[in-house]
């Protein structure tokens, strides 16, 4: 059911924060899912959307304010306006609680896991702000710049966006008119200082001048798209356009750490890296198991593949291979009698946001012997997935959250699971 606007504002005593960012409250016996607001507050709402088990709605005036409570930094937050942050009504010590709350929350309803979460600051943002190296901008048909309202398609037009990082803002995309555009992708390296902005044409667009190579982004131009650097455990990381990579400056380097603390790799291991990417985590492991050991990375996306096997090319123990895991899982041969590989002493997975799902749980709890390290930016998915593990007789042992999105409702996390 499409979203549905009323002019009827309905007051609301707001409950706990929902998985998604928003709070529960109840309205003539029904749920309603209210955004701006915080747990304690009673607020005046106004009914954004309608279905037939619940109803979704806006905070629009604060009768009964939490402590928590802070002025919003950015002129184009609030109820109706730009939809890519949650909480900069929020104080960063409450977001934190909020996300733990959640996971909290979904491990105890849906893997039946009591756990107390701890939600741990990135280096790289203090203050909440300034952290996104990666930018989706959305164009106007008059060319000009903005991002997406809240579950819709409108886009509210901004001159700056406060969580971008510095590096992407002295592009100066927002302030710049696209006609022609459909979409202007933003790339900045923290580490590097390399910026990148990808355009997606409508047809014949009009590029500005800009401080950066652009690229016009289309299916019948297969050629080999520019690049970023990002510097992570005293390596270079090649990541092409569009290509999978953390998009909080510390982020790579914070989840890679807990990776490599919390599955101890031993020399000569053998490793299995699922949803590898450009080969972050399948590089780190492989420094730690030595030549005498085994690395192998399966990605689906063609050119993450390749950036892999460029960032690799010094690691001939590591191999990365093309494929969704599903099927490349039943298939991996390697070493020079090619044999199948039928079991592996550690397994890490970063899946999508959906999850890696029962089948693909199934075939990592029988290939794993020893630990198995599952990252996550979904708390549902990756606690369904750990009721599946836990049907095969795999433990939660570690569960380490990261506020990698500050001013959302995201979190990221690296959960440790162990023979049970």
């Amino acid at each position: 059911m499409p979203p549905v606007e009323s002019s009827e504002l309905i007051e609301l005593q707001i409950d706990a924060v929902a998985n998604g960012g928003a709070c529960v409250a109840r309205h003539e016996g029904r749920v309603v899912f209210v955004r701006h607001t915080l747990p304690g507050e009673r607020v005046r709402a106004r009914i954004t959307q309608e279905t037939k088990h619940f109803l979704r709605a806006d905070a629009v005036e604060i009768l009964e304010a939490s402590p928590d409570r802070v002025p919003e930094p950015c002129p184009f937050a609030g109820p109706g306006r730009c939809g890519g942050c949650d909480w900069q009504h929020v104080s960063l010590p409450a977001q934190r609680r909020l996300k733990a709350a959640v996971v909290e929350e979904q491990l105890r309803r849906v893997a039946g896991i009591e756990r107390e979460v701890v939600v741990e600051e990135v280096p790289g943002a203090p203050d909440g702000l300034g952290w996104r190296t990666r930018m989706q901008f959305a164009v106007r048909r008059d060319g000009a710049v903005g991002l997406r309202k809240h579950r819709s398609h409108t886009i509210e037009p901004i001159d700056e966006c406060l969580i971008a990082h510095p590096e992407v803002e002295v592009l100066g995309i927002e302030r710049k008119r696209w006609p022609g555009a459909s979409g202007v992708e933003a790339i900045a390296s923290a580490g590097t200082g390399d910026r990148l902005a990808i355009l997606s044409t409508r047809g014949r667009a009009r590029v500005p001048r800009m401080d950066a190579p652009v690229r016009l982004v289309s299916d019948k131009k297969p050629d080999k798209p520019p690049f970023v650097r990002e510097d992570v455990a005293g390596r270079l990381w090649q990541v092409s356009g569009s290509g999978f990579w953390q998009v909080h400056p510390g982020a790579a380097q914070a989840l890679a750490d807990a990776v490599l603390e919390t599955l101890e790799p031993r020399r000569g291991e053998v490793v299995v890296d699922l949803y590898c990417g450009v080969g972050l985590f399948a590089g780190l492991l492989g420094e730690q198991v030595g030549s005498d050991g085994l690395v192998v990375g399966i990605e689906s996306d063609a050119q993450s593949v390749r950036d892999a096997r460029f960032n690799l090319r010094d690691m001939p123990h590591v191999s990365i291979e093309r494929g969704e895991v599903e099927s490349v899982l039943d298939e991996i041969q390697f070493g020079r009698g090619k044999s199948k590989l039928t079991r592996a002493d550690l397994v890490v997975l970063d899946p999508p946001r959906t999850g890696a799902g029962r089948e693909v749980v199934k075939r990592v709890a029988e290939l794993a012997h020893r630990r198995i390290a599952y990252v996550s930016c979904d708390p549902a998915t990756l606690s369904r997935d750990l009721a599946y593990f836990s049907e095969l007789g795999w433990t939660l042992s570690a569960l380490r959250a990261f506020d990698a999105f500050p001013m959302t409702q995201h979190v990221e996390l690296v959960a440790t699971l162990v023979r049970g």
